[in-house]
């Protein structure tokens, strides 16, 4: 008997499935495949807004121990601002350091607990459960860190749907930009290259030693925009590398921020992050992630481990396998950044 629901379809569908330009079966080397498969990426994609001048404007600069922290607003396009949370070590006084561009997950709260920004028992609770503060681990690790606001999340967050307060807005806002043919998860890379043009800015930055990390969503928009983005010299993901079969067609596990028209048709996760390569990549792997289960991050991290090995980059890629859940685990983590960046 054949499938009655989505569901059914869906599974049996992806049971079949390889994506058309996986780096697996291609029959490239690397360097071809590479070439076209970020070509392929980028037309995914699609739209990326015009760039404006930044027009940043600090709206406080306070000094919080061995780091100051700053609030930040640049103008990233036309019709939009990110606010943004700037940390830097004060040993920056005695030389230019690496900077990190820290992406928070699907969280409610957005870039505030990532920059340890606690304020509330919730933020706290997030900062505890995640060990999500990492912009702040970071930044008092020497390195300047920015944790911005995605759109969406945080002061971005349009606060309330008009039509069914149950819905996901990342799904609202998802198809409300597909008749536009503009989506959130290009908004948001678009969004973070302008991160990288403030950070550029920065006399206390090496513009040329820049890096990413992200938990969770943070680790869809680290994967998608350090395969794209070049300036990104080296990148931590935290519990994302799963196929798609798994968290997205088995679990349905993910939301409208999260992916672009076609992209199974023609990539797996580990595809894009096999993308990266030669460049530094670390997966952070938690043995108890009840988001993204262990043995399908494994899968993840051995498609991309192909990759790198095709690549002659076999080791550029680390992973860090910890007994936690779906956190930053913070032990493998600023030796790599201080190793590669």
């Amino acid at each position: 008997m054949k499938a009655f629901t989505f569901q059914e379809y869906f599974e049996k569908t992806a049971q079949s499935h390889t994506p058309e330009m996986s780096f697996q079966g291609s029959g490239m080397s690397f360097p071809e495949w590479q070439r076209a498969a970020r070509e392929k990426l980028i037309e995914l994609l699609g739209y990326f807004p015009e760039k404006v001048p930044l027009n940043a404007v600090t709206e406080y600069s306070v000094d919080d121990g061995d780091v100051i922290r700053r609030r930040v607003v640049i103008d990233v396009d036309e019709y939009m601002s990110m606010p943004m949370i700037v940390m830097i070590p004060k040993s920056a006084e005695k030389g230019k350091p690496p900077a990190i561009v820290c992406s928070h997950g699907h969280g409610k709260f957005g870039k505030d607990p990532v920059a340890g920004m606690a304020g509330s028992p919730e933020r706290e609770a997030d900062m505890a459960s995640q060990n999500y503060n990492y912009a702040e681990q970071m930044a008092r690790a020497g390195f300047v860190t920015v944790a911005p606001d995605l759109r969406g999340f945080g002061e971005r967050h349009d606060k309330y749907d008009p039509v069914d307060m149950a819905r996901d807005m990342c799904n609202v806002n998802y198809v409300k930009g597909s008749i536009f043919g503009i989506y959130p998860l290009t908004l948001n890379i678009s969004d973070i290259m302008r991160c990288i043009d403030y950070l550029e800015t920065l006399d206390e930055v090496d513009p040329e030693r820049i890096g990413m990390m992200g938990l969770s969503y943070g680790g869809t928009v680290t994967t998608f925009t350090t395969a794209v983005e070049p300036r990104i010299k080296a990148c931590d993901i935290i519990g994302f590398v799963n196929p798609f079969a798994a968290y997205g067609i088995r679990d349905g596990n993910f939301c409208g921020s999260q992916v672009v028209p076609n992209v199974y048709r023609y990539f797996d996760t580990f595809d894009i992050a096999g993308m990266i390569a030669p460049r530094p990549t670390l997966l952070e792997m938690g043995i108890y992630d009840a988001c993204f289960p262990f043995a399908d991050l494994m899968k993840g991290y051995e498609g991309t481990k192909a990759i790198f090995e095709a690549a002659g980059a076999a080791d550029k890629l680390e992973s860090d396998v910890h007994p936690h859940g779906h956190a930053f685990s913070g032990g493998k983590a600023f030796d790599f950044f201080k190793n590669n960046l």
